[in-house]
C-alpha cells in the first residue's frame, strides 16, 4: 500500500496533507508513503524531516509512481496524478458543489475521489471531520486578525490616566468557527454577543460567558439542519433577524460573520446601511468571504473601508496557521484511513455509511447522491 502526498498547487494554499508524525503511523499500520519535495515548506517541515520518519520524497512523478492512495488539502489535478495506480483513491477537499468539472474528470480518469468535506458529522466520524479541525482554527485567527486590525485594546483597562472600555464583539453564526471565536474574544477581555438561527446555540454561547441574540418574535430552527448547518431561513425570519442585526450592530467594535450553506452563495448577513450604522474604526471580519461573502462590498485577502469601518475576511483564513492546520487535518486523514485499515488485506476498506458519504466518484462514475439528486 503505497501512499503518496503531494505539494499544494492551489493559489494561497501553505498547508500539507501529512505530516512526520502521521507519516510515521501510516509506516505503522504497513504502509510506503513517499512525500513530493517540499510539500510541507508552507508548515515549516523540511524534507529532512519526513525522511527521518520514514518517507520516500522526491518529484512529483516519482512519488505519485504506483501510488494506491493520493492525500491532498486542495484535490489536485488529474494530470498530477498520472502514474497512479488505476483507481487510486484521491483523498481531499473537492469543493463537489462548486467544481462539477473536476469531479467528472477524475470519474473518466478512473480515479476514486473521496471528498474529506462530505464527511458526516456523526459521533464515529468527529475526528475525520476537517471542517471541524480547519473551523476551528478559523474561530480562533478571526479574532487575532480583529484584533490586530482593530487598532484598540480588547479587554477593559483601569489606569490613573483613566479607563479603557472592553471592545464589544458581536458574533454571527454559532457553528464550530463561531464558537471558537466566542471562546477566544472572551480569553481576550471583550464583551461578546452572539447570535444564530438555531435556538439550540443560546445555551451554548451563554456556557461560554456571551449574550445570545436572539429573534423572539419568529421562530427559527429548534435544532440542526442537514449535516449540523443551519438552513435557509423564512422570509419573515430574515426581515425580523435583520432588524434585530440593525439594531445590535451599530454598537458594536468588531463582528465577525460565519454563515455557510453547503452548496450555495454565503447568505447576507450585513448590508452596506447596517455597516454604515457602525461606529467609524470598527471592524467586520467575513468568514465567509470565499463562498460569496456574508458582508456586502467583502472581498478575500483585500481590506475594504465603507463609511469608516474596515471589512476583512481570507480565503484561506485556516492556512494562515499553516503548521497547526496541517498538523489537525493530517490526523483527520489518518483517523479516517486507519478506521478502516483491514490488517490482513494490508489497506482499508470503507464501511457503507461513511464510504458512501465521502465517496464521489467509482468505477469511472460519479457516484454520490448528493451530486446526483
Amino acid at each position: 500500500m503505497r501512499i503518496a502526498i503531494l505539494k499544494e498547487r492551489a493559489a494561497g494554499e501553505s498547508r500539507v496533507a501529512a505530516t512526520p508524525e502521521t507519516v510515521k503511523k501510516f509506516i505503522g499500520l504497513g504502509a510506503t508513503v513517499a512525500v513530493e519535495s517540499s510539500a510541507g515548506e508552507g508548515a515549516s517541515i523540511s524534507d529532512e524531516a519526513y525522511a527521518e520518519a520514514g518517507a520516500e520524497t522526491g518529484e512529483l512523478a516519482k512519488v505519485v509512481k504506483d501510488a494506491d492512495i493520493v492525500l491532498g488539502i486542495q484535490a489536485p489535478d488529474v494530470v498530477d496524478l498520472a502514474g497512479a495506480k488505476p483507481g487510486a483513491w484521491v483523498a481531499a477537499l473537492f469543493d463537489p458543489f462548486n467544481a462539477k468539472d473536476r469531479v467528472e474528470a477524475y470519474a473518466k480518469a478512473g480515479f476514486e475521489a473521496l471528498s474529506m468535506e462530505f464527511m458526516p458529522r456523526i459521533t464515529r466520524a468527529q475526528s475525520m471531520d476537517v471542517l471541524s479541525s480547519q473551523s476551528n482554527l478559523a474561530g480562533y485567527k478571526a479574532v487575532i486578525a480583529s484584533a490586530d486590525t482593530y487598532g484598540r485594546a480588547f479587554p477593559m483597562m483601569m489606569t490613573a490616566a483613566g479607563t479603557v472600555q472592553a471592545a464589544r464583539v458581536f458574533v454571527m453564526g454559532v457553528g464550530v468557527a463561531g464558537l471558537q471565536a466566542i471562546a477566544t474574544a472572551k480569553r481576550l477581555g471583550a464583551q461578546v454577543s452572539a447570535t444564530d438561527v438555531r435556538s439550540a446555540t443560546k445555551e451554548q454561547i451563554q456556557s461560554l460567558g456571551a449574550k445570545p441574540i436572539f429573534v423572539e418574535s419568529v421562530e427559527g430552527i429548534e435544532g440542526e439542519g442537514s449535516g449540523g448547518y443551519a438552513t435557509e431561513m423564512s422570509e419573515e425570519y430574515q426581515k425580523a433577524q435583520a432588524e434585530l442585526v440593525s439594531e445590535h450592530i451599530a454598537k458594536q467594535d468588531i463582528v465577525i460573520t460565519t454563515a455557510l450553506i453547503p452548496g450555495r452563495a454565503a447568505p447576507r448577513l450585513i448590508s452596506d446601511a447596517q455597516i454604515a450604522s457602525m461606529k467609524p474604526g470598527s471592524v467586520i471580519f467575513d468568514l465567509a468571504v470565499a463562498a460569496g461573502g456574508n458582508v456586502e462590498g467583502s472581498r478575500p485577502d483585500e481590506v475594504v473601508e465603507r463609511h469608516g469601518v474596515k471589512i476583512i475576511g481570507f480565503a484561506n483564513t485556516a492556512g494562515h496557521l499553516a503548521a497547526d492546520a496541517s498538523a489537525l487535518f493530517s490526523r483527520n486523514h489518518f483517523n479516517f484511513l486507519s478506521a478502516f485499515w483491514d490488517k490482513e488485506a494490508g489497506k482499508p476498506v470503507l464501511d457503507e455509511e461513511i464510504g458512501d458519504a465521502v465517496r464521489l466518484t467509482q468505477d469511472g462514475k460519479v457516484v454520490n447522491e448528493r451530486l446526483l439528486s
